[in-house]
């Protein structure tokens, strides 16, 4: 695998004009081999972390979380001479299990698939009228599937957060969008300098375009291409942290198999750049960079000698608490993803242990409109037996429609006839986090009746695709006779939003020395895959941060 360092020049290709919203893929969700089970091996979780968090301990910076805000924020205060521990709630994600390979494959969940889940839950429940979700051992696995308030909100668990499990596209907004991405936000400097640092911290690429014309793992995407074209609409090609060399030797059958294999929603075994190479590896090379997994952070509080007393519970891999630690932080970096970090700000002010956090906290939610959908093509379209599981183009009509659809691979490994689709929306709704004091739980208001929007907007695309080409969508892959996956998001954001939450670089009112430094900034909506604003993001509030407060 030929990993590129963190400092490597983008391609070319994504500063392209017409580079447009690419989605995470939620592609693989099938889980078609529902009688197949892999051996069931527990790796080691503990060597990510080279120091310990050890009870009783102070640090001078503590982040919570190793997504890609989180993995920004160590680096960098690492590069300035400041000494960081990190948290992760899930594991480290660096230990092959008995079948040789540190990840399951999308088509064969197992124990290692699903967070605390003793049945897999995948975005995709059915297919050809059968139910695909099997049961599966109780276990920290990689992808959380977080039913609250009406929606099923998908999150990576791991060192390295959702850069584990999502489609790896990696795409900067439309300058003309940015506005209403982040309105106090300069996008000046967003574009000349932030949008680019993080394209080049990620790794992010483009896939050769004469070798897509040509190889046959992307023939379903050929045809997305043809459909939307003949109905009027752009097809994009779209940037992504996928080793593109390294699957070019999968085709080839030079190396491992991993995209070509279908693998992506529970990981990816070889050529995907998650932040375990690009960022967490830059950071921990410092030296100053120690990561604590399988840690639940519980409370933030001040301390009465200065900074913040930090409580937190170790797990094992059952999600049995083993063990309890506080450690005092002069400074708390909240990474915990858009969720996380929103449940537990909510959580620590209406329980007193930050009462000064204004209310503000928790609002601002929203799915990024996401919504998924299929459509059967004639028997003259065939999209491909073998399908990369790493989506490279999408069809735009957000200017007219409200809508861009990522073209998504169904990985099965059988001719499906099939197209499906990933669409980002301009749905205007916005949940809330509150506090239920009667059950000491958090919870989100959402509805699945505001998924309409984003359903009308796709529609815009589809409708008019179904028509040209005499087809119609698909009606088993969400449940019985049901055409749209309403149900779900890939792309959590908000709940600590910038600017009101926090001030216009993520400090948090009310108590210096706390910060959010991830996708809870982001009022819920990017008009593309979130993860590179949440990264250039992250890199200009961590630049200000340490220019001002350290």
């Amino acid at each position: 695998m030929s990993d590129k360092s963190l400092h490597s020049k983008v391609s070319k290709g994504v500063s392209r004009r017409g580079f447009i919203a690419g989605t995470s893929s939620l592609l693989g969700a099938l889980a078609l081999s529902v009688n197949s089970t892999a051996a069931h091996a527990r790796p080691a979780t503990g060597s990510a972390a080279d120091a310990p968090l050890t009870s009783g301990a102070r640090v001078p910076a503590l982040v919570i979380g190793t997504g890609y805000g989180g993995s920004v924020a160590a680096l960098r205060l690492a590069q300035a001479g400041v000494d960081v521990h990190m948290v992760e709630m899930g594991m480290a994600w660096d230990t092959p299990g008995t079948d040789g390979k540190i990840f399951a494959n999308t088509t064969r969940p197992d124990y290692r698939s699903f967070w605390l889940r003793t049945r897999t839950k995948a975005p995709l429940s059915n297919f050809l009228g059968f139910p695909i979700d099997k049961d599966v051992p109780k276990y920290t696995g990689i992808l959380d599937a977080e039913e609250m308030g009406g929606i099923i909100v998908y999150q990576g668990r791991g060192v390295g957060g959702g850069s584990l499990v999502n489609g790896g596209m990696a795409v900067t907004p439309k300058r003309q969008n940015f506005a209403a991405i982040l309105p106090t936000v300069d996008a000046d400097e967003m574009y000349g300098t932030y949008y680019p640092r993080a394209n080049a911290g990620l790794g992010v690429g483009l896939i050769d375009p004469a070798w897509f014309e040509t190889v046959d793992c992307y023939q379903f995407a050929r045809v997305g291409r043809k459909h939307a074209q003949r109905s009027g609409f752009p097809f994009v090609f779209v940037p992504d942290v996928y080793d593109w060399d390294y699957m070019k030797q999968e085709v080839a059958g030079t190396v491992p198999k991993s995209a070509v294999d279908g693998e992506i929603l529970y990981g990816n075994n070889a050529g995907k750049k998650s932040l375990q190479k690009t960022y967490l590896a830059a950071a921990r090379a410092t030296g100053r960079v120690a990561v604590s997994p399988l840690h639940r952070v519980t409370t933030v509080a001040p301390s009465d000698g200065g900074g913040y007393t930090v409580a937190m519970e170790e797990l094992n891999t059952s999600g049995d608490v083993v063990g309890v630690k506080t450690v005092t932080a002069d400074r708390v970096f909240f990474a915990a993803g858009s969720v996380g970090t929103s449940k537990l700000l909510v959580r620590l002010k209406a329980t007193g242990a930050l009462p000064l956090l204004n209310d503000e906290i928790g609002k601002g939610w929203g799915d990024n409109g996401n919504v998924m959908c299929g459509r059967a093509n004639h028997m003259w379209d065939p999209t491909g037996k073998v399908q990369a599981s790493i989506p490279c183009g999408g069809i735009d009509n957000w200017d007219a429609g409200g809508a861009f659809a990522e073209v998504a691979p169904l990985p099965t490994g059988i001719e499906t006839y099939a197209s499906f689709y990933l669409s980002i929306t301009k749905n205007p709704h916005r949940g809330e986090f509150s506090w239920n004091a009667a059950t000491g739980r958090v919870e989100l208001n959402w509805q699945t009746a505001w998924k309409q929007p984003s359903i009308d907007m796709a529609k815009t695309i589809f409708d008019k695709i179904n028509a040209t080409e005499g087809t119609i969508y698909r009606s088993d892959l969400f449940g019985t006779n049901k055409i749209w996956g309403d149900h779900l998001t890939y792309h959590p954001l908000g709940g600590a939003v910038l600017g009101k939450a926090t001030d216009n670089y993520g400090r948090l009112h009310g108590h210096p020395g706390l910060y959010v430094i991830d996708g809870a900034l982001i009022p819920g909506n990017t008009s593309v895959n979130p993860f590179v604003t949440i990264t250039a993001l992250a890199e200009r509030n961590i630049e200000k941060i340490i220019a001002t407060d350290l």
